[in-house]
């Protein structure tokens, strides 16, 4: 009797055994396939990488090149990390919003600073354009970041005009003067390299350079330009008083209603505007000509030496003379709402913890 008793207990574990030895088995050639998979995709990744794949693009390499380098990241839970897309685990909860055709997309104005200061400033204590009015303003809903509200930072809507899927050309914003201290404050700014920020759809604006593999949030108010460059005896300042945005969206007419937005551009640019003189006004055939030259549906301004603007009043002394003026380009893209986050945090790494924290 004692020794059947012995031998049931071995007969059961000896059963466990052989039920379970497929699935173990199963698993580790599944766990072997997998560590080739991931060692083929590694070979991949480090070739795109050697041939001079960059990581900030909206092309679709880029975006399988970055999802790749952020891979750790995308990870949730503690025992078993399964992937994730990376709004998932910086926003539990953020949903993506569509906008239909030709509907109004605000634009909000952040905190104007600089890593070298920890003074911040709001960006309409800068010469710009005013402020839309307050009936503007109620159309849209202020939202504000994690970040924002933990700081009680109050966004601004910006006097940019966006609409969905609406390009536009060089457009003339306003005319600002500005002299004296106000000058020199603005000359101070660029020195210490103060950075403007916006967001659209709660993005921030980003700079990014494909050639030199680089992305970074905000643009800087001007620059500035030792005297080896301008032949003068000091260093000169100038200012970037023309926007260029670029905005990216994705269609999906079987998932989802309208488009949705995974990227916002701004190349910045400094341009002296040339007006056109009151004899020029009207053409040949008699219509009305655009009043400046160097800002039409047509001419697009870039940076041009011979064109900058710079920080300074005019040869008589008198206040400078700012035209503000922008241009809007939609571009359509195949990056995923949800990874829409990822150039930032490849693209410009320093920013992981002061915009996400």
């Amino acid at each position: 009797m004692t020794a059947t008793l012995i031998r049931l207990p071995l007969l059961a574990a000896l059963f466990l055994l052989v039920l379970t030895a497929p699935s173990t088995s199963a698993g580790r050639a599944e766990r072997k396939q997998k560590k080739i998979e991931e060692r083929e995709k590694a070979i991949k990744m480090a070739n795109m990488k050697a041939a001079g794949q960059d990581v900030v693009g909206m092309t679709k390499e880029a975006a399988e090149l970055r999802s790749y380098e952020l891979r750790n990241k995308k990870k949730k839970g503690l025992l078993k990390r399964r992937e994730a897309s990376l709004a998932q685990v910086l926003f539990p909860g953020a949903s993506p919003e569509e906008y239909g055709q030709g509907e109004a997309v605000p634009a909000f104005a952040e905190l104007v600073e600089s890593k070298k200061t920890q003074l911040p400033f709001e960006f309409y204590d800068l010469p710009t354009c005013p402020e839309p009015s307050d009936k503007i303003k109620k159309r849209f809903r202020r939202r504000k970041n994690l970040g924002s509200r933990l700081m009680g930072h109050d966004l601004k809507l910006s006097p940019y005009n966006i609409a969905t899927k609406q390009s536009k050309g060089c457009t003339p914003l306003c005319m600002v003067e500005i002299g004296g201290k106000k000058l020199r404050w603005m000359r101070k700014l660029v020195d210490r390299q103060y950075r403007i920020h916006l967001t659209l759809d709660q993005l921030p604006v980003l700079m990014r350079s494909k050639e030199l593999n680089y992305a970074v949030r905000g643009y800087p108010v001007g620059f500035k330009a030792p005297p080896s460059y301008t032949g003068l005896k000091e260093d000169e300042f100038y200012l970037y008083n023309h926007l260029k945005f670029t905005v990216t969206y994705r269609e999906e007419p079987e998932e989802f209603e309208g488009i949705r937005i995974t990227g916002f551009d701004v190349h910045p640019v400094s341009i002296a505007h040339k007006k056109v003189s009151k004899d020029e006004v009207m053409q040949e055939n008699g219509e009305r000509q655009e009043p400046y030259s160097t800002c039409t549906s047509e001419v697009s301004p870039v940076n041009d030496p011979d064109t900058y603007l710079p920080l300074r009043v005019g040869p008589t002394g008198e206040d400078m003379r700012i035209l503000y003026s922008y241009e809007v380009y939609w571009e359509k893209s195949d990056i995923p709402w949800a990874d829409r986050w990822d150039v930032y945090l490849v693209g410009s790494p320093d920013d992981e913890i002061h915009y996400f924290a």
